[in-house]
């Protein structure tokens, strides 16, 4: 054994970070934050069109039967909901998804509107030529649908425009601040337009929308920021609606819907 060796120490080997163990290592990372983003739209999804009913008490297990995703993401999924208060964890007894108190909602939707005012000024001020070609897409889109559009389909276009818009943004913070906020929007516009007993247009919160697009795609800063403050009042306005029409059994399972005769 020759001098400066030690028994029992191997020999530190450096693996390609493109290949062994460490490409292993990457690519289960990827699968484990593809899948808990995977779990945590799927959730979302059943929140906002209330198949998850505000109040509805259930299992983790029952939440991994209807994503369809192993305990691990859909675990993780369910402590981000908790942190933004959309599911609350009674050790013992289960998960319940929160109720919708209105009044904390238009409170929130105030909130939502001063964050909203700084990302739109960033997505103005930093929207580039690729950006330019989504936004303009979309808002092609969004106009050949405008007439026929449901609540569930313009959803899907409202989440990739709240993605897009963060992304020209480009400041994560912002995002996670925002997501839960976006998330409750959505969840009043969909039992605005699917539950109330008069059959609503969409043509209104359609066009909202367009106008936001169209000027952050063109770099009008202040003409975006007044386009997301006329957007947010108009959302503020179906709290009124929904106070007066919406049946309170909706907002919580837990209360017994009244019956006519």
């Amino acid at each position: 054994m020759g001098k400066g060796e030690h028994v029992g120490r191997r020999p530190t080997v450096v693996s390609d970070p493109g290949t062994g163990e460490d490409a292993g290592q990457a690519k289960a990372w990827r699968n484990r934050t593809n899948h808990f983003e995977l779990a945590y739209d799927r959730i979302e999804s059943l929140i906002v069109t209330c198949a998850l009913k505000p109040g509805q008490v259930l299992a983790l297990q029952d939440l991994q039967d209807l994503t369809g995703l192993g305990r691990t993401p859909v675990h993780q999924a369910v402590t981000r909901f908790a942190a933004d208060t959309l599911i609350i964890i009674r050790p013992r007894h289960g998960l319940q998804i929160a109720p919708i108190d209105l009044a904390r909602e238009r409170v929130l939707l105030a909130l939502r509107a001063d964050l909203e005012r700084f990302v739109i000024r960033l997505a103005a001020e930093r929207s580039g030529a690729s950006h330019r070609n989504q936004m303009l897409h979309l808002q092609r889109s969004l106009r050949e649908r405008r007439d026929v559009m449901d609540i569930d389909e313009f959803n899907l276009f409202d989440r990739r425009l709240d993605g897009l818009i963060l992304a020209v943004a480009g400041e994560p913070f912002l995002e996670h601040a925002l997501r839960p906020l976006h998330t409750l929007s959505r969840r009043i516009g969909w039992i605005h337009y699917a539950q109330l007993k008069e059959a609503l247009s969409l043509q209104t919160t359609i066009d909202c929308h367009l106008a936001v697009l169209e000027a952050v795609a063109n770099r009008h800063i202040e003409r975006a920021i007044d386009a997301s403050d006329k957007l947010i009042a108009f959302v503020d306005s179906m709290f009124d609606v929904m106070e007066r029409e919406i049946d309170p059994s909706l907002l919580d399972c837990s209360i017994q819907p009244i019956k006519a005769r």
